[in-house]
């Protein structure tokens, strides 16, 4: 691993009027993935991304790209693109002027601003007001622009926000590519099918935690297991001796959810065993998503009011 490609946010932490907002996050972003940042409105993302960009200053913890914090880096944009409010961007410039300022800004050939205007698909637009551009083509233009000074690593909020599905199909591929080629991509969206369809790791995010974090296809595969006893009733009564949680369902069976990580298979058949229950089925469900997930993850958490906005 390249360490000086990483992001990574050992336990930060931001309160705001005595009302914490993010509690001890820790992310790290390795060269070569895409990690998906996911929450509820109000838990926290934003305020977290925009801690790592030096956009605010958190309470405690220190987060580092290229191993610096980004206050640090002596030409960011040469370390890290950042798409964070594709509304940000003056009305009245053209896509190319405000390509061609950001790389003169970036100390970057302006010769890459045609490069990019192609990349992202606007170059027929290029002399267009950005104020008369669609959401979708801010989007595409925040996406030019963060990639201006042919960075190492990506911070992207909401990057398919008003794309089309075209729009979404190609920024996948763009993503993709740049992780493939070594980069690092930290993207925060609230599209579950859109990060399942991207993103190769996960962090979820709520009320300001981490509520879990890893691999896609192991969150995934690991979130709830099905288990089937010839007496039902006698293995409710094990499991909740034990103190698991379980719903019933599918059929006869018993749905565990597994996703905090106290629970496995093998804790599942040692209570069986423990309580004399013999076990016809222990099985991963085949019906686990990413929506599952996310709603079995955050559900009994509400969002801090004081983030909404943020």
């Amino acid at each position: 691993v390249q360490a000086g490609r990483m992001i990574t946010t050992p336990a930060l932490t931001k309160s705001y009027n005595q009302v914490p907002v993010v509690r001890d996050v820790s992310l790290r972003c390795e060269p070569g993935t895409i990690t998906g940042f996911l929450g509820a409105n109000g838990a926290g993302k934003s305020t977290t991304l925009k801690m790592i960009v030096g956009l605010v200053r958190p309470d405690r913890g220190t987060a580092t790209i290229d191993g610096r914090p980004f206050v640090e880096l002596p030409n960011p944009t040469r370390v890290v693109g950042m798409l964070l409010d594709a509304s940000a961007m003056h009305p009245g410039r053209s896509g190319r002027s405000t390509l061609t300022i950001a790389a003169r800004m970036a100390d970057v050939d302006t010769r890459r601003v045609e490069y990019l205007l192609d990349l992202v698909g606007i170059a027929d637009a290029a002399e267009k007001r950005v104020g008369s551009y669609s959401l979708g083509m801010r989007q595409r233009l925040g996406i030019a622009q963060a990639l201006v000074g042919a960075p190492q690593a990506l911070i992207l909020d909401e990057p398919a926000n008003g794309l089309d599905p075209e729009g979404i199909a190609w920024m996948r591929t763009l993503l993709r590519d740049f992780a493939d080629h070594g980069g690092t991509v930290l993207l925060s969206s609230h599209l579950l099918h859109e990060v399942q369809a991207t993103a190769d790791h996960l962090v979820v995010i709520s009320d300001g935690a981490v509520v879990a974090a890893g691999r896609l296809d192991h969150l995934l595969a690991s979130s709830t297991i099905v288990v089937r006893s010839p007496d039902p009733v006698a293995l409710a009564a094990a499991l909740h001796a034990a103190r698991i949680d379980y719903v019933a369902g599918p059929g006869d069976a018993l749905t565990v959810d597994v996703s905090g990580g106290r629970v496995t298979a093998e804790v599942l058949a040692g209570v069986a065993r423990d309580h004399q229950v013999l076990l016809t089925e222990l099985r991963q469900s085949e019906t686990n998503g990413l929506e599952q997930l996310f709603f079995s993850l955050t559900a009994a958490k509400a969002a801090s009011p004081q983030e909404a906005a943020a």
